[in-house]
């Protein structure tokens, strides 16, 4: 029984996505509502359905743990709620969960953690489904070799599977790299960090030129697709993160230099921060821009944005995507008034607020597109509490424990960054917005990062005049309302950074990227210690390890020690 558990880890089969399945019934009936598995294949276009199109139902989810971005207990969580921009207070019976959401804020997470375990899942779930689908396309091309559609789609899923593993990468570093569906399990080996990053940078740039030019963000063909910008995006951020990625002794305190890890784009072999620097001017080249206003990023029909670059397609009439950011940030009755739900939880830290200055003459205008903060007005008007006042949101009284103190229910900013859908059905997460995973300023501003090469201690001494790298800045800057500048500190891109992506899932591998995993942890501490804990409550010590999340030790009692080993630090 354990040998067979081990083996169905990665042998997933193709589920019933689009009516098919795998399963033989013990009657004999040929169902009327499935297709055979020949029949599945036999044109262009249901080949194309059934083994690319299928992946794509994977990115959105309809549940938790599921998803890149949308749902809750996943991959948002675990980067997101960790860190200084966000948090999951507990609201008096709300919120608590066993120490759940708490335990994310203090870094009390372990081996055994819901959220690591469903990533896991997650991840290593969609990356069976892409085996099983370039393992059936290689088998169709090998038995015609003239289908030009083929060896597109092939690069199409390697691209796609990729993305997956940039994620694993990020997240848990060694992991096993299973590049075919029928790989036994005694032969699945765990792969350095740096292995797999080199895989997940080989997939890519082999991939990339087969690719459409198209922007998958616009409705038509390649809508909510893997195309070249997405392709060239995931590059600019593994070039970024290079000496992050090929480090494979993250704890010794000792660090890559970016100069010496070299890519070769276009026949030129270059180091990781040309690298990055030519991936975005790719990208530029492909004709996106900055939107005028920064909130038609997220507007309700936000697919025309000439902006953003991936994007997960929301629809109510025809995906079961969905949203759950933005009902399990606001109040109960500021969700009724809209004939919605209010889960009333997640808030900005007492960090964000003090980084967008809050209440003072300096606030930076996103805060108001970001966040509801005061009185909130609803379709008819101020929205009121149960007891006839006024719902006010009260962002300075945030803590990690808000039970039984007056602002236990309306304590902290509120996720307000989509356009409020009032149209939105099931209880307000199937909605018109799509969920914004890439966007072209985050493009811009990885281009200055690029220019200010590797973070160095003291990070004050990290500063560029350089034209370019100005030009980019001060136009994310001027839109936002502000006045261009004549330098730019790796401090000071931070921030930008902070103000510009809030709830938008890149906090933690900013942090720990853009001023290097020191001054990570001086944030992180200094975070904890000034967010007025309980006295039951201790903010536990951020170590080097913790910069990767431990690999589930389900996953080890079930493979074996011999084949999975857990990152260095956890037990």
């Amino acid at each position: 029984m354990h040998i067979m558990k081990r083996r169905i880890l990665y042998s997933l089969l193709i589920t019933a996505t689009l009516g098919l399945s795998s399963c033989e019934s013990f009657l004999s009936e040929n169902p009327k509502d499935q297709i055979t598995e020949e029949q599945a294949y036999q044109n262009s276009t249901l080949l194309y359905l059934n083994t690319v199109a299928s992946l794509y139902t994977q990115v959105g989810a309809n549940g938790g743990g599921a998803g890149l971005q949308g749902t809750d207990r996943g991959l948002y969580d675990l980067n997101t709620f960790t860190t200084d921009e966000a948090m999951l207070p507990t609201r008096g019976g709300d919120w608590y969960d066993g120490g759940l959401w708490q335990n994310l804020f203090l870094h009390n997470w372990g081996t055994k953690n819901d959220l690591v375990k469903g990533s896991w899942d997650y991840l290593y779930k969609v990356i069976a489904q892409t085996n099983q689908s370039l393992d059936k396309l290689k088998e169709i091309l090998e038995n015609n070799p003239e289908n030009i559609s083929v060896p597109k789609y092939i690069s199409e899923v390697r691209a796609f599977r990729a993305m997956y593993y940039y994620y694993l990468l990020d997240m848990f570093a060694r992991v096993p790299l299973v590049t075919s569906s029928s790989v036994a399990m005694e032969d699945v080996v765990q792969s350095e960090r740096s292995a797999v990053f080199n895989f997940v940078r080989t997939e890519l740039e082999e991939s990339v030129e087969d690719l459409s030019d198209a922007h998958s963000n616009l409705t038509g063909e390649y809508y909510g697709r893997i195309t070249k910008p997405v392709a060239y995006f995931l590059l600019a951020k593994l070039a970024l993160n290079a000496e992050v990625y090929a480090d494979d002794n993250w704890t010794d305190g000792t660090k890559l230099d970016g100069k010496n890890i070299k890519f070769t784009v276009d026949g030129t072999e270059m180091n990781a921060w040309e690298a990055t620097i030519a991936y975005c001017d790719k990208i530029a080249g492909l004709g996106y821009k900055l939107e005028p206003k920064f909130e038609s990023n997220f507007s309700l029909k936000n697919e025309s944005s000439v902006e953003n670059i991936f994007t997960i397609p929301m629809d109510a009439n025809l995906y079961k995507n969905e949203f759950y950011n933005l009902i399990r940030s606001r109040h109960y009755n500021h969700g009724n008034a809209y004939g919605q739900g209010g889960w009333n939880g997640s808030s900005a830290t007492k960090e964000a607020l003090d980084a967008f200055g809050y209440g003072t003459s300096s606030q930076d205008p996103r805060f108001e597109l970001t966040y509801y903060a005061g009185k909130v007005e609803g379709p008819n008007g101020t929205i009121k509490l149960d007891d006839g006042t006024d719902l006010e949101y009260v962002p300075s009284e945030i803590t990690l424990d808000l039970s039984g103190k007056a602002s236990e229910k309306t304590a902290g900013a509120r996720m307000k960054k989509y356009e409020l859908d009032a149209s939105a059905t099931n209880d307000g997460k199937l909605q018109s917005n799509d969920i914004v995973l890439f966007r072209y300023a985050d493009v811009l501003l990885m281009y200055v990062e690029a220019v200010l090469g590797a973070p160095s201690e003291p990070y004050a001494n990290d500063i560029t005049n350089d034209v370019n790298a100005l030009a980019v800045y001060n136009a994310v800057r001027a839109r936002a309302g502000h006045l261009p500048v004549t330098s730019v500190s790796r401090n000071e891109l931070l921030q930008e950074r902070k103000f510009e992506f809030a709830f938008e899932n890149q906090r933690w591998f900013d942090l720990q990227r853009v001023v290097g995993v020191s001054e990570t942890i001086r944030i992180m501490e200094a975070h904890g210690q000034d967010s007025r804990l309980l006295p039951k409550q201790k903010f536990t010590k951020v170590e080097r390890f913790q910069m990767l999340y431990p690999i589930p030790g389900r996953e080890i009692r079930l493979l074996g020690k011999e084949i999975l080993s857990q990152n260095e630090g956890y037990n």
